[in-house]
């Protein structure tokens, strides 16, 4: 421990100023923002994202192993097949139940799946579900470390793939792991995307500055999320509907008519598609979906709605 006086500029930060420390957005608290009315003057939108993924069995895991990546040595065939069977089968008990319902998905889709799974992809399509894009696979993380241009390929290559395959414009964006580099959402709004959901700083849409003009925030869980609750953090599949019904009953409760809220639900076909676990959707989405003022949406829907509202 050295007796030394501190240098004179040891506190002394270049950047410091009064407020946050980037422009992406401007800071401000819920309670303070102009309401939001939704069509019929419902309470609250229901925002369904199930995520078809793939998962190589060869994954680097650079800059890191994203939430459902391989385990044990190369080849790692129980965990790989496990994720498969999400695109196999766990997605068709999703669409069972979210069509019980007349809920429209937004899917969340690698671009290596519409190549893979062409019909699963035609399947979506035939349901009237949006889809957006979940980048090239789940081993293409974007990170501060990667490449501007290798990065801005790798958006393109994923947008041209799902836009063709799809004949939708791909509004909206979700990185593999919610992970980006500095310049990710940059990117995106050259890209022409209208919505992001990796930011989980919000219950409500806000906008997002770019350098390739505005784009908005859409509130994407991490938390009401099947692998979260019930992979990472080892709760039951009762505990599973409970959250679920829990966070629904307060967004409820604060909400009105004249002031809408979102209820985002993010699941992992391969997680909730299981037969001992569907049950648990189901018996949330029945108490959702029997309150009144509940609207089920895309995320293109919410976002229109909101966007009518905050030019």
């Amino acid at each position: 421990m050295s007796d030394k006086p501190l240098p004179e500029d040891y506190l002394s930060y270049p950047l410091r100023r009064y407020g946050m420390d980037h422009d992406r957005y401007d800071w401000s608290i819920l309670p303070q923002r102009k309401p939001v009315v939704w069509p019929q003057r419902a309470r609250v939108a229901l925002w369904v994202v199930p995520a078809l993924e793939w998962f190589p069995l060869n994954m680097a895991g650079v800059p890191f192993k994203p939430p459902g990546a391989m385990q044990t040595a190369y080849p790692d065939l129980r965990h790989y097949t496990l994720r498969d069977y999400g695109n196999r089968v766990g997605i068709f008990r999703i669409m069972e139940v979210l069509g019980a319902h007349r809920i429209a998905a937004t899917v969340a889709v690698n671009a290596a799946v519409t190549l893979r799974y062409p019909a699963l992809l035609q399947r979506c399509l035939q349901l009237g579900w949006e889809v957006i894009a979940n980048g090239l696979d789940m081993d293409h993380l974007h990170h501060g470390g990667l490449d501007v241009q290798q990065e801005a390929h790798w958006i393109a290559q994923t947008l041209e793939i799902l836009r063709q395959a799809s004949g939708q414009p791909v509004r909206g964006w979700l990185s593999p792991a919610k992970s980006e580099s500095f310049k990710t959402l940059d990117l995106l709004g050259q890209a022409g995307l209208d919505y992001v959901c990796d930011w989980v700083n919000d219950d409500m849409p806000y906008t997002l500055r770019t350098e390739g003009g505005p784009t908005v925030a859409m509130p994407h869980p991490v938390d009401m999320d099947d692998y979260t609750i019930l992979v990472n953090n080892h709760h039951t599949e009762d505990d599973f509907r409970d959250q679920l019904i829990d966070h629904f009953d307060v967004l409820y409760r604060e909400s009105s008519a004249d002031n809408g809220r979102i209820m985002a639900i993010s699941l992992h076909p391969w997680v909730i598609g299981q037969p001992y676990r569907i049950a648990a959707l189901e018996q949330a989405l029945a108490h959702i979906m029997k309150h009144r003022g509940v609207w089920p949406a895309t995320g293109s829907q919410i976002l229109d709605a909101w966007r009518g509202q905050h030019p």
